[in-house]
């Protein structure tokens, strides 16, 4: 019976012992494989020193409130100018990393896409690094598929899908009035040239997401990818003017100087005040977070009257 008692003891005082140092000392998270626009890569759950050259990720990181320790030095967002004080590293631009200072960062995650996706190959090289490059032909759903990657190393799942449903209740909304708003163009100004765009091109979530008609079928087949003419935009009457003002983007002019014209002017969208110009950093600089995302199909939402 001693014996018995003894062998009793030892369980509970050993059981005990395993519950004192899984308490103590919090489980390790695996690593999981990441499949992303180059590839695949092994990330370890919540990495500490996080170094993005994508301001997309960016700013559904910062949503998230999911902090890094570098980032470019060049065309920082002003919503997210916090991330251009000395508590972060500038590791290089957008296009051009600084390899040495990324190596001396000694991270633990790098994320790349778009423009600076073809650092990939250098920056796989000196720490695990996924590519988050949207789709231009499913916006949207790389959009998506991006912030769900972002959520699941970050284990930060629920707080994606919250903001997910939050944007698919908006855009059903603005789907809903512009069945009924008439037919629109996307034009990006720059340089004191006019190109337009359309589905399946970088600006064509307003077309493919938020359901409005196209004034032109095929963009591309039209104008053959290059500049257009103010006569062109004449013939073409749209409804709605969908605006992206690059050089606002960059600081370097306006498009509203560009587009007010006795030829612009002429048209339905110039006539009836329906010329919308979006956000150019969120659209243009950032292209692709899914808070920026969500901010202007709220703007588009606006301007249909689909608030």
């Amino acid at each position: 019976m001693l014996t018995s008692r003894l062998t009793r003891i030892a369980a509970t005082a050993a059981l005990a012992a395993a519950i004192a140092v899984a308490t103590t000392f919090p489980s390790l998270a695996a690593d999981i494989v990441v499949a992303h626009a180059q590839g695949e890569t092994t990330v370890a759950q919540n990495p500490a020193r996080v170094v993005t050259f994508d301001y997309a990720a960016l700013d559904t990181l910062d949503a998230l409130g999911v902090d890094i320790i570098g980032l470019p030095g060049t065309n920082l967002p002003d919503y997210l100018a916090e991330y251009g004080d000395d508590r972060y590293l500038k590791l290089g631009s957008i296009f051009e990393p600084d390899y040495e200072a990324v190596a001396a960062a000694e991270p633990d995650l790098i994320i790349v896409a778009g423009r600076s996706s073809t650092a990939y190959p250098e920056l796989s090289r000196i720490a695990p690094t996924i590519d988050l490059s949207n789709d231009w032909t499913d916006f949207e759903g790389s959009i998506k598929a991006n912030s769900k990657i972002l959520g699941e190393i970050f284990g930060k799942t629920a707080e994606v899908d919250a903001l997910i449903a939050t944007l698919d209740a908006k855009t059903a909304a603005v789907k809903a009035k512009a069945a009924t708003a008439g037919k629109g163009l996307i034009v990006l100004t720059s340089g004191g040239e006019v190109t337009a765009y359309g589905t399946g091109s970088r600006f064509g979530w307003i077309h493919e997401s938020l359901g409005v008609e196209p004034a032109i079928a095929d963009v591309q087949a039209a104008t053959h990818g290059d500049a257009i003419s103010f006569e062109f935009i004449l013939e073409t009457n749209p409804d709605w003017l969908f605006v992206i003002d690059r050089d606002a983007a960059t600081g370097e002019g306006s498009a509203a100087a560009i587009l007010d014209n006795e030829l612009v002017a002429q048209t339905t969208a110039w006539a009836n005040q329906q010329v919308v110009y979006i956000d150019p950093v969120r659209s243009y600089i950032v292209n692709g977070g899914l808070p920026a995302f969500i901010a202007l199909v709220d703007q588009v939402a606006a301007a249909l009257g689909a608030e």
